[in-house]
């Protein structure tokens, strides 16, 4: 690996560092009634929302109204824009002669979900398929409410760890109103602007047609890309604005703006363990929380980039082919990557959206080589554990957390707790239920597309091992909320857009749902003294059981699976 290539993610590493402190800190602030900067533009807004809403502010919720607040705004927003896909021929901004694909049912249908659950799972082209309004209106809208929706699922389960003899964990429409105002609008502003600066057109235009050296004529799309890519980015929602994503040049036009929307996925919720140590009161949890995410990042990044970078071992048996890196040439496997970004962009873009729940890619994961192309499988297998969506990932590395400390207590034949509160049976129950939802909702659906002519059919280039990891990387992009694919799939079929629309509601609800349970449980509990000989929880052996936990559990679970893809692949290509 070059070391251009190296320095790339050793600065990217470093900002990302850089910002979690300040930006925590921020949202501590912001979650916990602290007094921020934007307070005087904000605050009047705010209060006329609740009061236009009739929304008490000072209304907390149990875990039970919280739970239920969240699932039906979020069936609410999906009913809503599925009706908004329905009808946008009769709305704005619809051109017909370029937005030529239709929205049948079951796409609708199945891309209403995918945004308001923010998969932003897309089997479709956005170019020929989405109006602006569509886009704008629909699509956007909900990357900002789903995005603060989760957010908001977050920070309840914060309070749930650190409150004590209370039933509530605050009021879901108060956490929501916050993260949009306070957090993603003003940033996603911002950062409109540093990618208009770059190049990104913000426009309401008709398609363009260009004349062509060869005389023929071709159509470029234009539209409001900036406003829309920021918030795709920022919510860790994914979806592109045209059918290549961030490998549309007007999507992501500079290796500058790549690293800055790569930012834009990473800082929230990498700042948000900072967040959580602050409203804990213990901030060397929330630190150590962050360092196992850079603990299991680093070594996935870094085989990724080598794996690319080493290139098809077949093609180096050809005689007279050169295809290692020189000074004239990146070597290593180029194909399905844009030359703009190289191999170390790509494979930095691919680790980080895959561990990011957003599903932004700048380049084709079907055309990387099977160990390359396993990395970003692996890291939504593993469960949003490393920086993850905006508040889910907080609590799915808490969660593998708990787990360790589950299979340790019942090593030493203890009752484990964390943070002083006691993990019990009620508690062990709503852990093993967050576990189990994954395998259940991957494994099965991947073994009835296997074995049913609806699901084989969709297979439209690749067989074997390969067709068999492109079902798989699906149905785990779909329930990490993730959205990417390998696009050797062809998912628009009835089959594809109800099995993976199922998957992404069980990747939201089945996981949201028992961690507000668990919250709920634990902010009823007295905090007790920690034990003398207690495993401190902010420590490096407890660390390396964090570390030791996800990759043991990740294991079990999807190990025989990825032998029959990516690894026998690998294997095969050797």
């Amino acid at each position: 690996m070059s070391a251009s290539n190296l320095l790339q993610y050793g600065v990217f590493l470093a900002v990302v560092t850089v910002l979690v402190k300040p930006l925590g800190g921020y949202m501590a602030r912001v979650f916990s009634g602290g007094r921020t900067f934007l307070d005087p533009l904000l605050c009047p807004l705010e209060r006329r929302l609740y009061r236009m809403t009739g929304v008490d502010p000072d209304d907390e919720m149990d875990w039970k109204r919280y739970a239920t607040a969240f699932v039906l705004f979020s069936l609410t927003g999906t009913l809503l824009l599925y009706a908004l896909l329905r009808l946008q021929r009769f709305l704005p901004w619809f051109f017909p002669g370029s937005q030529t694909a239709p929205v049948t049912p079951d796409l609708a249908m199945n891309t209403a979900i995918s945004f308001a659950t923010t998969t932003t799972w897309q089997a479709y082209a956005g170019e020929s398929t989405m109006s602006y309004t569509s886009q704008i209106a629909g699509l956007m809208v909900q990357n900002f409410l789903a995005g603060a929706s989760g957010l908001a699922v977050g920070v309840a389960f914060i309070r749930g760890l650190a409150r004590e003899q209370t039933s509530r964990i605050g009021n879901f429409w108060v956490d929501m109103t916050r993260s949009l105002l306070w957090v993603l609008l003003p940033i996603s502003l911002l950062g409109s602007l540093v990618l208009v600066w770059q190049g990104v057109p913000m426009n309401w235009h008709e398609y363009t047609q260009a004349k062509m050296l060869d005389g023929g004529q071709q159509i470029i799309a234009q539209g409001p890309v900036a406003g829309f890519e920021i918030i795709k980015n920022l919510g860790t929602n994914g979806g592109g604005f045209f059918n290549a994503n961030g490998a549309h040049p007007y999507e992501n036009p500079t290796p500058l703006a790549n690293f800055f929307e790569l930012l834009a996925i990473a800082v929230l919720p990498a700042a948000f363990t900072n967040t959580f140590g602050r409203m804990i009161g213990r901030p060397r949890q929330g630190w150590l929380l962050y360092c196992v995410m850079m603990v299991l990042l680093i070594p996935g990044l870094v085989l990724c980039g080598w794996a690319e970078q080493r290139g098809n071992p077949r093609l180096k048996r050809i005689p007279g082919l050169a295809a290692t890196m020189a000074h004239k040439q990146p070597g290593g496997n180029m194909e399905g990557k844009e030359v703009r970004f190289g191999i170390g962009g790509s494979a930095l873009t691919a680790v980080v959206t895959s561990n990011g729940a957003t599903g932004s890619t700048n380049s084709q994961h079907d055309s990387y080589v099977p160990l390359g192309g396993a990395i970003p499988l692996v890291n939504m297998l593993l469960g949003e554990i490393v920086f993850g969506g905006l508040g889910t990932g907080l609590y799915s590395i808490v969660m593998i957390a708990l787990v360790g400390l589950i299979l340790g207590g019942l090593m030493v034949g203890r009752m484990p707790e964390y943070l002083g509160k006691k993990i019990g049976p009620c508690e062990t129950k709503y852990v093993t239920l967050y576990v189990l939802a994954g395998p259940l909702a991957i494994l099965p659906l991947t073994a009835v597309a296997l074995m049913t002519k609806a699901g084989l059919a969709g297979l439209a280039t690749n067989t074997g091992e390969h067709g068999f990891t492109e079902i798989l990387f699906a149905f785990a992009s779909c329930f990490a909320n993730n959205g990417q694919s390998f696009a050797g799939l062809n998912a628009n079929t009835v089959f594809y857009n109800f099995t993976t629309a199922a998957v992404m509601m069980a990747g939201r609800f089945a996981l949201a749902i028992p961690v507000l349970a668990l919250a709920g449980l634990l902010a009823s509990q007295i905090r007790r003294q920690e034990a003398i000989n207690a495993v401190p929880t902010d420590g490096v052996l407890f660390g390396g059981l964090l570390v030791a936990t996800a990759l043991i559990v990740g294991g079990l679970s999807f190990f025989p699976a990825l032998s029959l893809g990516p690894i026998l692949e690998h294997l095969i290509l050797k």
